[in-house]
């Protein structure tokens, strides 16, 4: 997001052909990139050497851009040039918690770069939400069950049983990233700007004997009351579904309203998710979901060719925030951790897959990202029974 200001001096570029070498700028376009460059003398040479830098995707996106900032001059930017956007970021713990701390920390590379970011606070995601909706947020980072509402494609990436493990979503992700993928993180006034990995989901019980999906008809789970969808698979499975928000969910967890809770395991701590696990509960260690956060832009705000930076970006720092994810999942004791039997594994793999076969008829779920993901399994497990049926 910090890339604006730079991305914005070529923005024209990429619309006018494919090759830097054909490129030719309007005399509309030239003025712009004036205008954005008061007192750079605005030639063909400089457009060409722009363009071999921009579409170089060789070099890291933070060495092209300050590749750029030195050819053009933007990194002796007075002070007070800078543009200003609002990111709004959805932190549970709010200002001092880890999300927020970790996009501050970007905040002065935005500088940089001649953007100030001031960044928003928000423990609502719904009011979050919101916020980016009526544009008082230029940008929202948010969970990317949330994110469905702006981007159904990439609002699939968090399907059920859809991504097994952290390889397949580092996999997923690398994709997204690239620039064939650009045109389908735009939908209607708003552009996936970054998607990152919060880890895997996993089902948090009260009693460890809770082990399976038919020992968990007649429990109470916990259920996001935004998603009607959950609610129709938990009472499926016999279980009685408590409608909850993302907040409310782990207090209802830990004071016994409900029996279960599925969250990602950074919410172990953070969420003191093992108050409600004692004495006699724990973890099952089957991952049901891998979670993402999506930071979704305002398209007038954001351009998708500015956007496309970013996302690179984003791809670019996988390795730093999983690292991030994993510290937090590392913090989970041994002693919560419920095995379950190779059968039983296969029947929440049914189960899920039916699911999901089920949700893409009826439009909750994007196909062409259920696709993708199928695609990415078989890559890893030929053995798979999907992958040989062409379904």
């Amino acid at each position: 997001m910090f890339r604006f200001v730079l991305a914005s001096l070529i923005l024209t570029l990429s619309s006018l052909c494919i090759g830097a070498e054909e490129l030719r700028l309007s005399q509309e376009q030239q003025q712009k990139m004036e205008q954005l460059l008061p007192g750079v003398d605005v030639d063909q040479e400089l457009v060409r050497a722009l363009a071999d830098i921009f579409y170089s995707r060789d070099m890291p996106v933070r060495v092209r851009l300050g590749a750029i900032a030195k050819l053009v001059g933007i990194d002796q930017m007075p002070p007070g040039t800078a543009l200003n956007r609002k990111i709004c970021i959805w932190d549970i713990a709010g200002r001092n918690g880890p999300v927020f701390q970790a996009a501050m920390e970007q905040r002065a590379m935005a500088l940089e770069y001649g953007i100030d970011l001031e960044m928003i606070p928000f423990t609502n995601e719904t009011i979050l939400v919101e916020e980016l909706k009526a544009g008082r947020c230029d940008a929202g980072l948010m969970s990317g069950m949330r994110a469905r509402l702006f981007n159904s494609y990439t609002g699939t990436i968090d399907a059920i049983g859809a991504i097994p493990d952290n390889l397949h979503m580092r996999t997923l992700l690398q994709v997204l990233a690239h620039p064939s993928q650009a045109g389908r993180m735009v939908q209607g006034e708003y552009v996936i700007m970054g998607i990152f990995s919060g880890g895997a989901a996993h089902v948090f019980v009260n009693d460890k004997r809770i082990s399976s999906l038919a020992k968990a008809a007649g429990k109470k789970v916990a259920v996001l009351d935004y998603d009607k969808t959950q609610s129709e698979m938990v009472a499926g499975i016999g279980a009685t579904p408590v409608p909850s928000d993302i907040v409310s969910a782990p207090n209802k967890f830990n004071n016994g309203v409900v029996d279960i809770l599925a969250a990602p395991l950074i919410a172990y701590e953070l969420l003191e998710l093992y108050k409600g696990m004692e004495p006699d509960g724990g973890i099952v260690n089957y991952p049901i979901a891998q979670i993402s956060m999506q930071l979704v832009g305002r398209l007038d705000k954001f351009p998708n060719e500015v956007a496309q930076l970013i996302r690179e970006a984003s791809f670019e720092a996988y390795d730093e925030v999983r690292a991030r994810v994993k510290t937090e999942e590392d913090r989970v004791p041994d002693r919560w951790w419920i095995e379950i039997p190779a059968d039983e594994k296969r029947e929440y793999e049914a189960m899920m897959q039916e699911a999901r076969d089920t949700l893409r008829e009826q439009d909750y779920y994007d196909g062409r990202m259920l696709d993708l993901q199928s695609r990415i399994r078989c890559k890893f497990d030929p053995s798979r029974g999907e992958c040989s049926n062409n379904k």
